[in-house]
């Protein structure tokens, strides 16, 4: 495989989560809103079962494309198989547009991808740094010790006592430590910050460190799409719900616990994405949770957002169909239609296909469809088997015969184009 290919995998995968992302985000508010009132573990189920879609489906489609199934942007068997209609955004002469520039988008991606995976390095760095270098506290290690015992961890936790922090966070799966503000361990009453560290305690009992660790990865990874800064930001609403419920159960006390996160409202606090905070989410909403537990209704407020991405989809869909259907018809329209053509292959400066010799002693036959991506100086840079005849040898031969023939490029408004040229090839033995 090429480079160019390589980077042509890549950015089709990237360019069609843009319409994958935004169903994956609707069909997860759609979950959220029918399960308002349940328990906000099912909630988050639900949000962790999208935010695994945003990541494997691309990564699906991005093998399947490295394997040649697809690879260009104007695929409709994967649009199909989405319930979608030829005239998307990657579609005719988007997937031209977008097609010319594809080197720009993966490089710009990896950029950006690359800073942030060094944030979240040098974030785990700091963590390890003030896990291994702050100091200790006997007594409250002693009362960490005890709650852990409650909560049935059978592993060591371990307790740093940090300058300069706002809020308890937890970090480590098989090493926990629990991070504490030295602010806290002064100034607030002993009972409610050990209602605090009952809050990191539960986070430890269910592994959330190493939840919230794949959740970085996929913020890294897909970080251009609100719809998945949405679903983490819900995934991490829910789980710090979970948390406080199950440190309320434990301490037998919810109100001190409410009491514990009023206080720490009053304080100015940063927050840590790597590591588990007990400052996580609405505070306002989780002390009145914890007060005065309610049900919910049907807030439309708060499906506003999830709402303008899919109205910004179906806005999108629809602008491009004219654009397809123009570029479709070629020249045989009027006005600008007239200006946007397809790439044409000239049968006349290329050989014929030679019948694989073992492919007539077998008398296999079949129709081969082949894909062909022709630069705008008409050459071929990329060949795929759209659809193949059935006889490995048959596809080879028309691809290799194919691809040397000239292509007149696609134009679009009379400027040529990079664009993908769709040819079939019938064997048949006479």
């Amino acid at each position: 495989m090429t480079a160019y290919q390589l980077v042509a995998a890549i950015g089709w995968t990237l360019l069609h989560f843009l319409w994958q992302g935004a169903l994956i985000g609707c069909a997860t508010a759609v979950g959220l809103t029918v399960l308002r009132n349940a328990r906000p573990e099912s909630r988050y189920l639900v949000a962790c079962t999208g935010l695994f879609l945003c990541l494997a489906w691309p990564i699906l489609a991005l093998t399947r494309r490295l394997g040649g199934g697809a690879g260009a942007g104007d695929n409709v068997e994967e649009l199909l198989t989405a319930g979608l209609a030829i005239g998307s955004p990657v579609d005719g002469g988007w997937s031209a547009l977008f097609g010319a520039h594809l080197g720009w988008i993966v490089g710009t991606w990896a950029v950006c991808a690359l800073v942030l995976a060094a944030r979240m390095v040098l974030g785990m760095l700091w963590i390890e740094r003030a896990a291994t270098r702050e100091r200790s506290d006997p007594v409250w290690q002693a009362r960490l010790d005890r709650l852990a015992g409650q909560f049935g961890i059978t592993r060591a936790v371990r307790i740093r006592i940090v300058e300069q922090l706002g809020s308890p966070i937890t970090a480590g799966w098989w090493r926990p430590v629990v991070l504490v503000p030295a602010s806290l361990v002064s100034g607030m009453p002993a009972p409610l910050l050990e209602a605090l560290l009952a809050h990191e305690m539960a986070h430890i009992k269910r592994h959330d460190y190493l939840v919230n660790l794949g959740q970085n990865v996929v913020e890294t990874l897909l970080f251009y799409h609100p719809a998945v800064w949405w679903i983490s930001n819900r995934i991490r609403s829910e789980r710090e719900q979970i948390a406080d419920d199950h440190a309320a159960r434990i301490l037998g006390e919810p109100r001190r616990l409410a009491l514990a996160l009023s206080e720490l409202e009053k304080l100015q606090f940063s927050t840590h994405y790597l590591a588990q905070a007990a400052n996580g989410g609405d505070l306002m909403s989780r002390i009145k949770r914890l007060v005065r537990p309610d049900t919910h209704a049907l807030d439309w407020k708060a499906a506003i957002p999830v709402l303008g991405l899919a109205a910004l989809s179906a806005a999108a869909f629809a602008n491009a169909a004219p654009s397809a259907a123009a570029f479709a018809h070629g020249a045989t329209g009027g006005g600008a239609s007239r200006q946007n053509t397809e790439a044409v292959a000239d049968f006349s400066s290329c050989k014929r296909p030679e019948y694989p010799e073992e492919s007539v002693k077998q008398n296999h036959t079949g129709t081969v469809s082949l894909g062909f991506l022709v630069d705008a100086r008409g050459n071929v840079k990329e060949t795929r088997i759209s659809r193949s005849s059935g006889h490995r040898a048959l596809d080879s031969s028309a691809r290799e015969a194919l691809a040397k023939c000239s292509f007149k490029p696609a134009t679009i408004k009379g400027k040529p184009v990079q664009s993908w040229a769709a040819v079939q090839y019938v064997w048949t033995l006479e």
